[in-house]
């Protein structure tokens, strides 16, 4: 029997992401997917699973009650279990280490990330695939048009890495995303009457962008932000930390870069308009968003 890998999250886009690169780097891998943590379970109960990657944050059944279930399934607790979430800090990795996760995941993250989490634990499991295809690309993971869009994978970034929190099997402490500085350029726009709010932008490979909220739906936020030599790509995976007039975060929404242009019509433009779409289906995150929306 091949390698069966189950991948749980409210998100369509993020499941499909993860499908491909499973389905590109594991030669004969089946994977299945679920929306949230009930239809997941009642997966597991006809099926057995090699692997289950899953989300935290997710309606009806969370990935923490998710993984709960399972390690107390007689013939699933020992599943290797990858819980995948927007947040990185010490409380949260230590909640789920108590749970009983097998690895830890931080959104936004890059294929290369992904593949080494998944194929280090299958080894564990006795599960190495017979074959691995090429290394995958450190560029966030998009669909298979991606690659046509942008010209392959993007440089790989030189900022220092986060530390493991599940190196040497001890919990790590991994702060909130430093604030990334405002430019002159970008502090001229929120000083515009037609700027709604300010945000981080958090990428792959520890990339954070300071931004300028100028549109917000559900749906959806347009802002300006600082051009820098690793800009994201279209497709790329993205965090949103929405912040607070007293600059605390006010919600972690994920979604992916819809499009990215000049901000400015000329070519020395240190400013760059970026669309970030969002694809949680979190019914808290809408509360909130719908909160700060209506008071924009």
């Amino acid at each position: 029997m091949g390698i069966r890998i189950l991948v749980v999250d409210d998100a369509t886009f993020i499941r499909d992401m993860i499908k491909k690169q499973l389905r590109d780097k594991i030669p004969g891998v089946e994977v299945f997917d679920a929306p949230d943590g009930a239809r997941a379970l009642a997966q597991l109960k006809g099926q057995a699973v090699d692997l289950i990657l899953s989300d935290w944050e997710m309606p009806n059944m969370t990935g923490a009650e998710l993984l709960t279930a399972v390690r107390a399934m007689p013939n699933a607790g020992a599943i290797p279990f990858v819980m995948i979430s927007s947040r990185g800090d010490r409380n949260h990795i230590v909640k789920a280490i108590e749970l009983g996760v097998s690895d830890y995941l931080t959104k936004p993250f890059s294929a290369e990330e992904l593949l080494k989490k998944v194929f280090k634990q299958l080894k564990l499991a006795g599960k190495t695939p017979v074959q691995q295809v090429r290394t995958a690309s450190t560029q966030g993971i998009a669909f298979a048009s991606v690659d046509v869009l942008t010209g392959g994978a993007a440089p790989i970034s030189t900022a220092p890495k986060a530390p493991n929190p599940f190196a040497n099997n001890s919990a790590g402490v991994l702060g909130a995303s430093p604030s990334a500085p405002t430019t002159p350029a970008v502090k001229a726009v929120a000083a515009n009457k037609s700027a709604k709010g300010k945000a981080q932008l958090r990428f792959s490979n520890n990339r954070t962008f300071g931004c300028v909220i100028r549109e917000m739906s559900l749906q959806m936020m347009s802002c300006l932000m600082q051009r820098a030599d690793d800009l994201p790509t279209i497709f790329e995976q993205a965090v949103v930390d929405i912040e607070t007039g007293d600059g605390d975060s006010l919600a972690r929404v994920n979604g992916y870069v819809h499009s990215i242009q000049a901000g400015e019509s000329r070519p020395d433009t240190n400013v760059v308009k970026i669309v970030i779409r969002f694809v949680d289906n979190d019914a808290d995150k809408f509360e909130t968003l719908s909160k700060y929306i209506a008071q924009m």
